[in-house]
């Protein structure tokens, strides 16, 4: 081998370690770096190839390693053989804390949608996930997060599941098309409440105000945007921890279910079976 061949082959050497790299050292407590931000992740043990995901957006002054906290959800997720990808979202500007800019008061200082979407294909790329199997969700701001993200690109994820957070005022007035969504909330959220709340300015009324949306207004605008024939849910579930309305007679291969569960502004207790179950029979 000449000295440029040697020369050549370090090169091509040291570029293979510098994009496989990463990946190895990526993980639920190592942050996986990409243009714009980051991710943590966590892979299953089964040994299912390749693996579905959820992507789980953290709440207000979150952070995506803080996630993976919870133990009971990601482990039930985990055991589930879903892999579970956390990004880290934006800092706000003089405040020094992680969120989401999805609203005209919130100050972007990135494009939110274009990081989540480079995340979902970096893990594809990168830990092998399967791109057709990824449920995006997440709590609270990180809730509206997915929500915005499902109207603006219904079709980046296979489904949408939300908790505690949905649009805010002013709502959206269209959506670009179909989704298959299941909205969960605490009937007695008093942080995120289902008719929505005032967080600056004086009241409702004024033009100025900062306003959580209505959930079931943010339910009627996806039930147009699925073109769902009544406004009435098609079937009710009431018999165990969650309490479900379903709209069924709605545009061919949407989905979109309303959960309520009694306590506040949590995650609750079962949620990742039932949001997994209800995933799993779409």
């Amino acid at each position: 081998m000449t000295g440029f061949s040697r020369i050549c082959a370090l090169a091509a050497l040291l570029s293979t370690a510098a994009i496989s790299s990463p990946a190895q050292a990526c993980s639920e407590t190592t942050a996986c770096e990409i243009e714009g931000g980051a991710y943590f992740i966590a892979l299953p043990d089964a040994t299912e190839t390749p693996p579905p995901a959820v992507m789980f957006l953290h709440g207000y002054g979150g952070s995506g390693q803080g996630v993976f906290r919870n133990r009971a959800l990601v482990d039930r997720l985990l055991d589930r053989g879903y892999a579970v990808i956390s990004p880290a979202g934006s800092e706000r500007p003089g405040r020094g804390i992680l969120s989401w800019a999805f609203h005209p008061f919130f100050p972007s200082t990135r494009d939110e949608g274009a990081f989540i979407a480079a995340v979902r294909d970096t893990a594809v790329a990168r830990h092998g996930i399967d791109p057709d199997r990824i449920l995006l969700t997440g709590f609270s701001v990180g809730g509206s997060m997915v929500s915005y993200l499902a109207c603006a690109s219904p079709d980046a994820f296979a489904a949408y599941a939300p908790v505690g957070g949905n649009f805010w005022r002013p709502h959206p007035t269209k959506c670009a098309g179909p989704v298959r969504m299941l909205h969960t909330h605490g009937w007695t959220d008093g942080t995120v409440p289902l008719e929505g709340r005032v967080l600056r300015g004086a009241d409702s009324r004024d033009p100025d105000a900062l306003i959580q949306g209505d959930i079931f207004h943010a339910l009627n605008i996806w039930r147009q945007t699925n073109a769902c024939h009544f406004l009435k849910a098609d079937s009710f579930e009431t018999s165990g921890p969650f309490w479900h309305r379903t709209w069924e007679r709605c545009a061919p291969g949407s989905a979109l279910e309303l959960a309520l569960f009694p306590g506040g502004h949590r995650i609750p207790d079962g949620w990742a079976d039932m949001a997994l179950d209800w995933f799993e029979a779409l």
